[in-house]
């Protein structure tokens, strides 16, 4: 007969699927992108007996535009080149964040929370790169992306009250869709297309973003090349 096994209890693999959740919401390419979270959330939903829950989430980002026939995937479809998979991390993370599932590397303080959110739109008005958004906020609370400059990455920041934002600078870098592919990307690092307040936008994705002019030539760009096609 073969030895019997004690199962994990039901405790220790949330705090396992907790841990994979926020290392998939940090580096989503390694882990299968939103699939991946989607499956880790499901199971999460399932330990708490509360499966309903992201089916009810998938409902308020569809009211909100963030939900499309792609998932959050095609949300971002209109706004940002090819795929953007650090994007969509964050708004799984959102989610996560009210679920308190959300680890984050640091928390900003009520006064410097306060003066990002009032800054960041009015401060997106002008082209940035990765740099400048840290030089001038500081580290994020969540990387969605890795180091690399070279890379598209989305930086989260996020105060000490749950029910506030996370604000998310979205970055990109590449060529436009005319160039050929060739490596390095056209840009020494990634350039700041979006500043995004998550959740509280209703009926139109685009209204959470705030463009820089960067993004706003993106926008137009792609908009130009889905009518020709």
């Amino acid at each position: 007969m073969p030895r019997s096994r004690s199962l994990a209890a039901a405790d220790e693999i949330r705090a396992y699927l907790i841990g994979q959740l926020n290392r998939a919401l940090r580096y989503p390419g390694m882990f299968g992108n939103e699939g991946a979270l989607r499956m880790l959330m499901d199971h999460l939903l399932f330990v708490e007996a509360q499966p309903e829950a992201l089916a009810e989430q998938q409902e308020a980002w569809e009211a909100s535009g963030a939900w499309t026939s792609a998932g959050v995937t095609g949300a971002f479809q209109g706004f940002v080149p090819g795929r953007y998979d650090d994007g969509v991390a964050s708004v799984y993370a959102e989610f996560a964040q009210r679920r308190g599932w959300l680890r984050p590397d640091r928390v900003l303080g009520t006064d410097e929370y306060r003066a990002l959110r009032s800054r960041a739109r009015s401060w997106a008005g002008e082209d940035r790169v990765w740099g400048d958004v840290v030089e001038e906020f500081g580290a994020p609370s969540v990387l969605f992306g890795g180091t690399n400059p070279l890379y598209g990455k989305t930086l989260g920041y996020l105060g000490e009250d749950p029910e506030q934002p996370i604000v998310s600078f979205h970055l990109w870098n590449g060529r436009a869709p005319d160039a050929e592919s060739s490596w390095p990307p056209e840009h020494a690092e990634a350039i700041l297309l979006a500043v995004r307040f998550g959740d509280g936008c209703f009926g139109d994705f685009g209204q959470c973003l705030t463009l820089t002019p960067a993004g706003e030539r993106w926008r137009r760009e792609l908009a130009e090349a889905a009518c020709g096609a």
